[in-house]
């Protein structure tokens, strides 16, 4: 991971915020080339959740809610993680992490209680920092942020920074099922920022306190939900095989009857091999049954029933959700790119992304500053761009332009050489294969839309 976070700052993917005044922890700037990839992997969702399907409509709700709508969805009294203090250095950690690192016992949804006691009996447990054995009793420490509405802080005042986006789909549902014309089954998909105070975030990208989030509420009929869910894991799998992650890095993870959330049926992660961090939650597709939509009908008095008029039936409809944050995906996809191999003796460092989501799609080179193959290059570059992100590098030998295109995952190269001003073609190097073609400069467009969209 420490070679992924040092190439991610050295060719431009994402930086440390505020650096200039030491960085501030868990928090992360994208760079030029880190925004396009987070821009395209968003765009590739919305694409596949949305766009491809009849059955799915888009929103985009508010970050500051109604208090009321953290009380109904049980954020306000459960959205807690365990926290313990050393008492020696000050330090405070996520009791169930800081077991499981020193012990390997899964301590995820214990009491505060019982992970007390395990703090308290096991000798292996020890405070990181100093290697301390004076702990604080276990305690709940809520993860929303708080704020305040309006020029006063009151408790009248008080609100949160959302969460997750999942709960503004759920107090639209009525909205959106009026004014969409849709039928159940259908989904309501939402893409935006989140906020968690995490006790320990970490992990690079992996874990922060302020991150976007992709999720789906996908509405169907009880009776139906188990079938859904079925789906939609085998869907969202094929999402990630589809764009180039090597399944022997993915798996699927079957959250045990006694872990599940509240809301939750049945919930299966998408797991991924994080480098050095080892097997972890990529996405989660949780059958929430109609958990969400009940609470928000008996807080806010709104009838959320749902009627069918086929059948004449009203229901709470069930919801299955696919719910994950192109960060993560982001730092999987780059994990799962990076390489290192050797050409002709010498070492390459090249980032297989696959075309859809590479920052960068193609590069126009002129194998020289002179005159006509320089213009022919720009005219070209001109031409080209605006369909999607190209760079035009016309700086050192070709062997050395192509390294540095490499390294930033840009699949294919345009040279314009001397050849080109007799036969009117450019040479496509494929950045995986490095195997080149011969094209007709009118064909160009055409070529790499062809070869981009795979």
């Amino acid at each position: 991971m420490d070679k992924i976070v040092a190439f991610c700052k050295r060719r431009g993917f994402v930086y440390q915020s505020s650096e200039i005044y030491g960085g501030i922890r868990s928090s992360y700037d994208y760079g030029p080339l880190g925004v396009e990839m987070k821009r395209n992997i968003k765009e590739e969702w919305w694409r596949r959740m949305v766009h491809m399907r009849e059955d799915m409509v888009g929103l985009d709700s508010a970050i500051i809610m109604h208090p009321k709508v953290w009380e109904a969805s049980g954020h306000t009294a459960t959205f807690n993680d365990m926290l313990v203090e050393s008492r020696t250095s000050k330090r405070r950690y996520r009791a169930d992490h800081l077991i499981e690192e020193a012990t390997g016992i899964d301590a995820e949804g214990l009491s505060p209680e019982q992970l007390t006691r395990i703090i308290e009996e096991d000798e292996r447990v020890k405070d990181p920092a100093d290697g301390g054995r004076d702990f604080a009793p276990v305690r709940p420490f809520n993860l929303m942020f708080e704020t305040y509405m309006g020029p006063v802080k009151t408790p009248e005042n008080l609100a949160y920074l959302r969460p997750e986006t999942a709960q503004g789909i759920f107090v639209n549902f009525k909205n959106v099922f009026q004014t969409s014309r849709v039928k159940v089954p259908f989904g309501i998909a939402q893409q935006g920022k989140s906020f968690r105070n995490e006790i320990t975030p970490g992990n690079f990208i992996f874990r922060t306190r302020e991150f976007e989030q992709m999720e789906m509420e996908f509405f169907v009929e009880p009776g139906t939900d188990e079938a859904w869910h079925e789906y939609w894991i085998e869907e969202r799998w094929n999402w990630y095989t589809d764009l180039g992650l090597k399944e022997d890095n993915l798996r699927r993870y079957e959250h045990p009857k006694e872990k599940l959330s509240h809301y939750s049926k049945r919930t299966v992660d998408l797991e991924y091999n994080y480098a050095s961090v080892g097997w972890s939650e990529l996405e989660g597709i949780a059958n929430r049954t109609d958990y969400d939509l009940k609470q928000h009908a008996a807080y806010s008095g709104e009838n959320l029933e749902y009627f069918d008029q086929v059948t004449g039936e009203r229901y709470i409809p069930y919801v299955i959700e696919p719910a994950v944050g192109p960060d993560r995906i982001m730092l999987a996809f780059l994990v799962d790119a990076y390489t290192e191999e050797e050409v002709k003796g010498e070492v390459r460092t090249v980032l297989k992304l696959h075309p859809l989501i590479a920052p960068t799609k193609a590069a126009v080179f002129p194998l020289s500053k002179k005159e006509p193959v320089s213009t022919i290059a720009r005219e070209l570059y001109d031409d080209l761009k605006g369909d999607y992100r190209l760079f035009y590098d016309d700086s050192g030998s070709i062997g050395r332009r192509y390294r540095r295109q490499d390294e930033a995952g840009t699949p294919f190269c345009v040279t314009v050489d001397f050849d080109t001003i007799e036969d009117k073609q450019v040479t496509i190097r494929d950045r995986d294969t490095l195997e080149q073609e011969r094209v007709p400069l009118a064909a160009v467009r055409d070529r790499l839309k062809a070869l981009i969209s795979g």
